[in-house]
């Protein structure tokens, strides 16, 4: 759900340091190339004096350590199942080598490139400032400007580069290179005000009159009744959710008052959020700055040195921090195919870090549903996961030949889960407002999660850390969702089932067997 892609280009004279020089050339191997992609067209070249801000991944030291201790603290029945890394341990892991830093290093500065930086939660990015012309030359590529056909975004990429054949084991990608990412796609959220809101006393009135069913709209008394969530409130300090935000959208302090005031009377109306920013991201309504508040935001800016709207940037600002949310929720993403295999991965990766350290990650699908919005299917970069191979097997076998090549059978099958997304009501401006999409489904269903690893810290255990295994094993601890579909691409979609599906995943959230499943 990416939109803006934020390579920075700047004008000659800024402060850089390249003496001049022919760079030494290796033998070189292509690490990266691609078509153009349909939605982009060639604008033109850019000027060779034109800087752009570099970065260069380095491989991790250990990857396929990590990967394994990741499965191993997420697994139910492992030996270690809740032994969750540290920052230290991670770090051990996924810190770049002393010779790969110094390999890649020795490199640029031999073709007079001395003012690369590391960056990154373990330092295992170069960061550098060159002229093109450097970038051309250095990695046998070929910059040029393109624009989004019919859209706002234009870029200076390459469609291929090649880096040193003796360095290709240390460094991972190049950015920005052959990735062509659109604007971020954020909540698409179908709105109606609530009837009868002509004014804030209708509004307010209206809000009140709020019944503990669902015919009005999804509130939290109707999601306590639909999941059996139950009304007391979280109690551990270190039990904290994380919620991003992209796109200038922030949490409004007035409209939070307004909502607990009518909807949750029996949480005080003080009660605030923790606000981290990243990349320039800012709260005009002031939320708290410092303070042990359960819940944090955290405001992502348009300053976007990851080219990807963000999306490394406040994973790394979370991987570095000694102290992480316990679950982590986003309602703004990418098209896959925006994204090239490699930093797709890179990008898998930093959330697998997360993961491996006890933060449950979750995401809003995008376009499926068993309502029109909700978006489910397969991936074509990632494999299926073991986890949910019974599960997708039952599911495939019951689709058969039904738009047979239309999509990777043997791809990662989403989503994992469902909750509520039609109809949920909101405080906006002032006003009380009917929204739907997956972008609530997502907090809502962080939110169950958080109550559960509240239990579990109070009860001496960990928090459930990655969830997808704990999940797949407990097929019964939800609502199975079995009609309805996804419309798209010039079909009915796919159809909700018995059991998993590509529409609702494993079903809607029942607290109590959750709660059992999580042992507590």
């Amino acid at each position: 759900m990416v939109r803006f892609l934020s390579y920075t280009a700047l004008p000659l004279g800024l402060a850089f340091s390249v003496t001049s020089g022919a760079p030494s050339r290796r033998s070189m191997a292509v690490l990266d190339q691609r078509e153009l992609p349909d939605y982009f067209a060639h604008a033109g070249t850019p000027s060779p004096d034109t800087l752009i801000h570099l970065k260069i991944a380095l491989t991790a030291n250990n990857m396929p350590g990590l990967e394994k201790r990741f499965w191993d603290v997420s697994t139910p029945g492992n030996a270690l199942y809740g032994q969750h890394l540290s920052f230290e341990e991670t770090k051990a892991f996924a810190s770049p080598a002393p010779e790969t830093v110094s390999a890649v290093t020795a490199w640029l500065n031999e073709n007079g490139i001395d003012n690369s930086t590391t960056t990154g939660a373990f330092d295992d990015w170069l960061s550098l400032t060159i002229p093109i012309s450097t970038v051309n030359s250095l990695f046998d590529a070929e910059y040029q400007i393109y624009t989004e056909i019919g859209g706002p975004t234009q870029l200076i990429r390459t469609l291929a580069y090649s880096v040193p054949v003796d360095l290709q084991q240390h460094i991972n990608l190049i950015y920005p290179s052959t990735d062509f990412v659109r604007n971020i796609q954020g909540p698409k959220l179908r709105t109606s005000v609530v009837p009868g809101s002509s004014s804030n006393n209708t509004a307010n009135a209206r809000a009140q009159q709020i019944p503990f069913s669902c015919k009005v709209g999804i509130t939290p008394t109707c999601l306590q009744n639909l999941y059996g969530i139950p009304t007391t409130n979280a109690t551990q300090a270190s039990n904290t959710l994380g919620v991003s935000g992209f796109m200038k959208q922030y949490p409004q302090m007035a409209d939070l008052e307004m909502f607990l005031t009518r909807l949750r009377p029996d949480i005080p109306i003080s009660t605030t959020y923790t606000l981290q920013s990243v990349d320039g991201g800012s709260d005009p309504q002031s939320g708290s700055k410092a303070g042990n508040e359960a819940v944090t935001f955290i405001s992502v800016g348009k300053d976007n040195p990851d080219g990807i709207g963000g999306f490394l940037d406040i994973m790394n600002n979370i991987n570095a921090q000694r102290t992480l949310p316990r679950v982590l929720t986003t309602s703004y993403g990418f098209d896959e195919r925006d994204l090239t295999r490699p930093i797709a991965i890179r990008l898998c990766n930093t959330y697998a870090l997360s993961g491996a350290r006890g933060t449950s990650v979750l995401f809003a699908s995008g376009k499926e549903t068993s309502a029109e919005f909700s978006g489910g299917g397969f991936s074509d970069y990632f494999s299926r996961a073991t986890y949910q191979s019974t599960s997708v097997e039952t599911y495939l076998s019951t689709l058969g030949d039904t738009y047979g090549g239309r999509f990777s059978p043997n791809g990662r099958a989403f989503p994992d889960v469902a909750a509520q997304g039609f109809d949920v009501l909101i405080v906006n401006g002032g006003q009380p407002q009917l929204v739907s999409g997956t972008s609530c489904s997502s907090p809502i269903f962080a939110s169950v999660i958080a109550l559960i690893n509240d239990r579990r810290v109070s009860a001496g255990k960990s928090p459930l850390g990655f969830l997808n295994p704990f999940l797949y094993l407990n097929p019964g601890a939800f609502f199975d969702i079995t009609t309805g579909s996804n419309p798209g691409c010039g079909t009915h979609g796919f159809s909700a089932g018995v059991g998993w599906d590509p529409v609702t995943g494993l079903g809607t959230p029942n607290f109590a067997a959750l709660l059992a499943a999580a042992g507590v």
